[in-house]
């Protein structure tokens, strides 16, 4: 049960449907900075993570009096909330949105996103694309393209192991992408910051070099990326014990017993070192994990690596105040641009406890050829960035941190309101003429919904979910990607690189336990049934009311016979032609 999803389609057969210094900052685009003025009073005495300064909304804030009188107590909307929400020419979804905003009060709070949404995201609605799969991949804003753009047709950049005078511009820009990390995640004294590929590279750096030996333990969640199980192998090959928290029905770890486990396989005067890798947040599950276990760990003696993929575009981390070893991240999963540049933000006093089972160029400071003589970089970041970094992208870091700085005090508000109304929504569409469900939720919902700028969300803004069709057996995801996919709807279907949260929220566990090497894909399908995986939509930074009303009419146009049937004989043709999926 690995990266298990449908093959894309292709667009052809598919019928179409229905900042650094103030000289850069000053090229934002002109939209960006009406907003920045416009958020003046908002931002004023506010820093992430604070809330007192925010006002509170209730649950039943608005259900205080007919609608004459709210009109009445509720001042207008301010002019850059006037987006397409507000002026849809769809009756129906007017209204939808008026009863959403009844019961969703504090999503007025968020109205910033809906200028952003206008400024910077403007060809979701031009396109008319509904994208929900941030999880895979947040969209790029455009002013952040614009300047880095602009900032490549003025500036000479080279090779940053040279030093001449367009290397050392690169490397200036690239120590300033370096120091932007360290402040966005208020690292205190000590970190540093080791660029990659993506967020797997960066695991795989800790993986490969962690002194694993016989009498050492690696410590995982079954509910991990693919990335963080791979670990394993390099603690396996190390005659290293390999031990699992279990995960919940809906993912994530329970806290007493992950603590239970670490303290059982660490006992007092154990010297073989020890390492937990703590899952931030699930992909597939929505979990977030008690980020009070890394202290817990660190107390008995294991070196802690937190995978913060999923977690770091939506929720504040504070490193000061969770002081891991080291972080694994990619950017694009944060602000959608550069693609192939993560980071591993990391102790130096970690780094100097690991070993590189190799040396590249960059990487070392002298090498004697032919011997066996080298000696590694005096900078302990340069002796895990393997050749050339990415230079020509690293200053759109810092101008993408500083850009979702600006909005990330209010996306938990607003990401939890549509995640739970979304959620709820689906949960009670049925089929036509029955109550049998179309869908059926598996994801974790939160039990409660943050009121005020800047207050963190207990869960992710992930739902994974199936299809049913009206006798209640699944419907084939590759049958629901082509589905939404013709009605430009970006979802994802699959394992998500989580088989063990995957099988979890499927009641598969058990199965997983009889897996063998010798067992395929093919033949874990076969086992079960059906195809393998889950239908997963994600919001992220430019999610709207608009996003969720469209997917809630594609539920509910699976939910009617006709429909569906038509539906699934343009995939069945498709199917047969080849574009229709892995099946």
């Amino acid at each position: 049960m690995g990266n298990s999803q449908s093959q894309p389609t292709p667009t052809a057969a598919l019928p179409q449907p229905f900042l650094r210094d103030p000289k850069r900052m000053s090229r934002m685009s002109q939209a960006t900075q009406v907003v920045a003025k416009r958020q003046s009073m908002a931002f004023s005495g506010l820093t992430l993570g604070c809330t007192s300064a925010a006002p509170h909304f209730d649950d039943d804030a608005s259900q205080d009096g007919s609608e004459t009188s709210s009109h009445t107590l509720e001042p207008p909307p301010p002019l850059y909330a006037a987006t397409s929400e507000l002026q849809e020419d769809d009756e129906k979804a007017a209204l939808a949105f008026k009863e959403f905003l009844k019961t969703y009060p504090e999503y007025k709070l968020t109205w910033t996103l809906d200028a952003l949404r206008r400024s910077d995201f403007s060809r979701l609605d031009r396109s008319g694309e509904t994208y929900v799969d941030y999880m895979g991949a947040s969209l790029y804003p455009e002013s952040l393209i614009r300047v880095h753009t602009d900032f490549l047709r003025r500036s000479v950049l080279g090779n940053t192991h040279s030093v001449n005078n367009s290397s050392q511009l690169s490397s200036r820009y690239t120590e300033e992408a370096r120091q932007a990390v360290l402040s966005f995640f208020r690292a205190p004294p000590g970190y540093t910051v080791v660029f990659t590929a993506n967020a797997t590279a960066a695991l795989k750096l800790v993986g490969e070099a962690f002194p694993f030996q016989e009498g050492s333990t690696y410590v995982l969640s079954a509910d991990s990326h693919n990335s963080v199980h791979g670990i394993r192998v390099y603690a396996a090959n190390k005659k290293s014990e390999v031990v699992y928290i279990p995960c919940l029905d809906q993912g994530g770890v329970d806290t007493k017993t992950a603590m239970d486990i670490l303290a059982t396989h660490r006992a007092p005067g154990d010297t073989a070192p020890a390492l937990l890798a703590l899952t931030a947040q699930s992909n597939v599950t929505n979990s977030k994990n008690n980020l009070g276990l890394v202290k817990h760990a660190k107390q008995l003696g294991y070196s802690v690596l937190l995978d913060a993929a999923a977690l770091a575009a939506t929720s504040v981390i504070n490193l000061a105040d969770y002081p891991v070893d080291a972080m694994a991240l990619s950017f694009y999963k944060l602000f959608g641009f550069p693609t192939g540049v993560g980071a591993l933000v990391v102790k130096e006093s970690f780094l100097a406890e690991l070993s590189r089972p190799w040396f590249a160029g960059g990487t070392v400071d002298l090498v004697q050829a032919p011997g066996m003589v080298h000696r590694l970089s005096d900078d302990m970041h340069s002796r895990f960035e393997d050749g050339t970094i990415n230079f020509v992208s690293l200053p759109a870091i810092t101008d993408g941190l500083r850009f979702l700085s600006a909005y990330l005090p209010f996306l938990p508000i607003r990401l939890a309101a549509l995640t739970h109304f979304l959620a709820t929504s689906l949960s009670e569409i049925t089929h036509e003429n029955t109550d049998k469900p179309v869908v059926r939720v598996l994801s974790r919902l939160p039990t409660r919904r943050p009121k005020a700028v800047g207050e963190q969300a207990e869960t992710g803004s992930v739902i994974s979910l199936i299809f049913l069709d009206p006798s209640g057996e699944m419907l084939p995801l590759s049958f629901v990607e082509y589905a939404a996919t013709t009605q430009n709807i970006s979802l994802r279907t699959g394992c998500m690189c989580n088989p063990g949260g995957a099988a979890a929220l499927l009641g598969l566990r058990a199965e997983m336990d009889q897996l063998t090497c010798a067992h395929t894909l093919a033949d874990f399908e076969v086992h079960v049934g059906r195809e393998l995986g889950v239908v997963r939509m994600s919001l992220g930074l430019a999610s709207n009311f608009h996003d969720v009303y469209r997917v809630l009419a594609f539920a509910r146009a699976v939910g009617t016979a006709e429909t569906r049937a038509a539906m699934w004989d343009a995939w069945s043709a498709a199917r047969a032609a080849g574009h229709g999926g892995k099946h």
